[in-house]
């Protein structure tokens, strides 16, 4: 092994490994550069994954942490503060997953699920990291988003000399990460081609299209095909693009392809594979947008092993270089891989930041508070109401909204309703459903369903979200509950043009408190706008798929069609 090179950072000097080849099991190179302090003696190993390459994740050296809108954040520099993990005493350890970056073997399809699993690449790279002369055999792992997702899928390999983990803002169902109620959602395009604020990944030949070494091109050609034949997509340029192109698109387009949900996602998820997992786990998300929450959440109650929930404030996206989370993690990590008793595991294992009050709900469990799922009922005069409406649909005639594709306008309809102001402060923490009776004049749609504080100004706040593509609106009937709806979005089954379905969406979890002279405003439509006082936090590619056909909708809310919200209103103390 090469010595080491000295490179100076702020007031300390730092060691640099370059281009280390780190061999797994098949004889497949990966590359690593590792950062320690000068003084050459053992410390525990903080090791950092993923397809998007080391050399950006050097920036943290150099550029200061960047907000949105800053035109220097770079969603891909998400391995952390280099400088900061050296100075708390760890080597941090950045690798390039196979196939990517300067290491060798094929990366084919997402998460390498065509390939070799890369929870198996990620046990042999933590073995071999543990049994170097500057690791003193404690590894830890760092990083957000797909860093996050790797640090789950090796600890369900179970390295030996991985002791504890600590994951932000990581993507777990692997379904969900892209499609959002059966919506696709074009953020994992920017992340994997470099769109919108995003590097991507770093492409070699090495990356390869599963759906390309699955199928001969005949298939090929006929699965584009079928898949173009969706409104939606045919009227996307990029997508139009990307089917027609693959070579240009491998991973972007392996998802585009796959619109349900079933083995190709579900072989390696995440939230499958947790059981498995039995080392300490601190799950960190922040809310805002609620998929990000609802699959933290899910990880979270599979996990066996000890555990923290940590759900922190709006809004949602963190500074790149990532440097959020960094005093929790290097408590966590001083009393598992450096066995300093700190008390942190006689903190709550939940802790969750409510919106409004701006107060700390703390339990054992989520929500960490004793909930009812009360209902608000869609009234006329764009009302929401405990009350339900008593008249029939001739009398409380049903709202409704015509979207044109936006290939012809660049407006996007949208109906309201809103309470009264809240009189009293309203907590809510948990997750829910709103219960849509709809007419639509197509055979598909979507249903984008958006909840907002607003205070007496007319000041608002998004508090979470509920997506629902209508030919996905099966309900998985054993695990759907009051408030707490599920859909297998294994098939999509085109809805009768004229007929009143009740298109059941999941709202995902979020904790609010509504303060006095507030109203809890629901509005909903069929595409959503890409400036607004929460999209504009975001990187430019961070909506979802515009439907590309012109509808008609009718949303019911009469005696016979009781449209409602059914949210989480807390009614007791914290559960001990």
């Amino acid at each position: 092994m090469t010595d080491p090179r000295t490179i100076r950072a702020g007031q300390q000097s730092i060691a640099v490994r370059k281009d280390l080849r780190v061999p797994m099991r098949d004889g497949v190179t990966l590359a690593a550069d590792t950062y320690s302090a000068v003084a050459d003696e053992p410390r525990p190993a903080l090791v950092a994954l993923s397809p998007y390459g080391k050399e950006l994740q050097a920036l943290a050296l150099t550029t200061p942490p960047q907000r949105r809108p800053s035109p220097m954040w770079d969603g891909c520099i998400e391995a952390g503060d280099i400088a900061r993990v050296v100075q708390e005493g760890y080597v941090h350890v950045i690798g390039d997953l196979r196939g990517s970056g300067a290491s060798g073997g094929e990366h084919i399809g997402n998460y390498n699920a065509g390939g070799v699993p890369l929870g198996q690449d990620a046990y042999d790279f933590i073995e071999w990291v543990a049994a170097q002369p500057w690791c003193d055999g404690n590894v830890g792992m760092i990083g957000i988003s797909y860093f996050g997702s790797m640090q789950v899928l090796a600890a369900a390999e179970r390295p030996p000399s991985l002791k504890a983990i600590f994951v932000s803002g990581g993507h777990y169902d692997f379904y969900e990460t892209t499609y959002h109620g059966g919506v696709m959602w074009f953020m994992p395009r920017a992340a994997r081609e470099g769109r919108g604020g995003d590097s991507g990944w770093a492409f070699t030949d090495g990356v390869k299209s599963r759906m390309l070494e699955t199928f001969s091109p005949a298939e090929i050609k006929e699965k584009v095909a079928e898949r173009l034949r969706d409104p939606d997509v045919a009227a996307w340029p990029n997508l139009v693009h990307v089917l027609n192109y693959p070579k240009n698109h491998e991973a972007w387009f392996d998802i585009v392809m796959n619109e349900v949900d079933g083995d190709w996602y579900e072989e390696r998820n995440p939230v499958t594979l947790a059981p498995n997992i039995d080392i300490p786990v601190w799950l960190q998300i922040d809310q805002g947008r609620g998929w990000t929450m609802d699959g933290t959440i899910e990880l979270y109650q599979a996990l066996k092993g000890p555990k923290k929930l940590d759900i922190g404030p709006y809004p949602p996206m963190q500074s790149r270089p990532f440097v959020e989370e960094h005093d929790k993690m290097f408590r966590w990590y001083e009393y598992w891989l450096k066995g300093v008793d700190n008390g942190i595991m006689d903190e709550p294992a939940v802790t969750v930041h409510v919106e409004g009050s701006r107060e700390y709900a703390t339990g054992a469990q989520w929500p960490p508070k004793e909930v009812e799922h009360r209902s608000l009922y869609l009234r006329p005069r764009r009302a929401l109401s405990f009350e339900p409406e008593l008249m029939g649909a001739e009398h409380a005639a049903p709202d409704g909204f015509y979207q044109a594709p936006l290939t012809v306008t660049d407006k996007v309809e949208i109906l309201s309703w809103s309470t009264a102001p809240f009189t009293e402060p309203t907590e809510m923490i948990g997750q829910g459903a709103a219960h849509l009776f709809a007419e639509i004049d197509q055979s598909d749609t979507n249903f984008i369903l958006r909840l907002w504080d607003e205070a007496p100004g007319g000041k608002r706040q998004l508090v979470t979200t509920a997506y629902l593509k209508a030919s996905h609106r099966e309900l998985d009937e054993e695990r759907t509950t009051e408030g707490d709806p599920h859909h297998p979005h294994t098939r999509a089954v085109p809805v009768e043009p004229g007929r009143i379905e009740e298109y059941v969406l999941r709202v995902y979890p979020f904790a609010a408190t509504f303060l006095p002279g507030h109203r809890l405003v629901a509005e909903l439509s069929n595409d959503e706008p890409l400036a607004d006082e929460h999209n504009a936090l975001l990187p430019p590619d961070a909506f979802h798929l515009p439907v590309g056909r012109p509808v008609t909708h009718k949303i019911y809310r009469d005696a016979a069609h009781p449209s409602r919200l059914v949210l989480p209103f807390t009614t007791g103390p914290a559960t001990a």
